[in-house]
């Protein structure tokens, strides 16, 4: 064969695949399931953390300052994450963090990862948490030692977020306390 009757011919067979191939999927209209962390396509379900989402009003202290901010919680990713959006109420804010809360069915643990305006030395780390009734209680292990995030949800629909980390002298000290209301 000659290679333009070759080239011709390849090129024939090639436009013919490209037009065959929408009609090919036009077929299949069934979306893969969503991806899923657990393995077994089942979303993340948790009556406690369910009650996280919304839009929240956050007033408490920072190292013994007053501090108010806002919070928004909303499930992603195929429900698996519930994203706490923060974002302290100045102007410009001092300080902002996404966090993802989710749940490992292999380790039978919650996990957290914390992004916010410190970046990635610090937003890097993931922590494990565990439900102590009405609570979870992540650790993070910092460069610069421990740190403890503890979310409670309280009877009268109201959450704690109680932050602790160890001092120099290995005491463990209160970083930060809010209480979450909604908005």
């Amino acid at each position: 064969m000659r290679p333009f009757t070759l080239a011709a011919a390849l090129a024939g067979t090639l436009t013919l695949a490209l037009v065959a191939a929408p009609a090919d999927r036009a077929e299949d209209q069934t979306p893969p399931p969503p991806p899923t962390l657990d393995g077994r396509g089942h979303p993340f379900q948790d009556a406690l953390i369910e009650r996280l989402a919304g839009e929240w009003r956050m007033t408490g202290q920072v190292r013994g300052r007053a501090a108010e901010s806002t919070a928004s919680g909303a499930w992603t990713l195929a429900h698996q994450w519930l994203r706490l959006e923060m974002k302290d109420v100045a102007q410009p804010p001092a300080y902002e963090a996404h966090v993802y809360i989710g749940y490992d069915n292999k380790s039978e643990r919650y996990v957290a990862h914390w992004l916010d305006v410190f970046g990635g030395r610090f937003s890097e780390t993931l922590g494990y948490g565990v439900r102590e009734k009405d609570a979870v209680r992540f650790v993070f292990e910092y460069p610069d030692g421990p740190f403890h995030t503890t979310f409670t949800a309280q009877p009268d629909g109201t959450w704690s977020l109680l932050m602790r980390t160890k001092n120099d002298a290995g005491s463990w000290v209160t970083f930060a306390e809010y209480t979450l209301r909604r908005r």
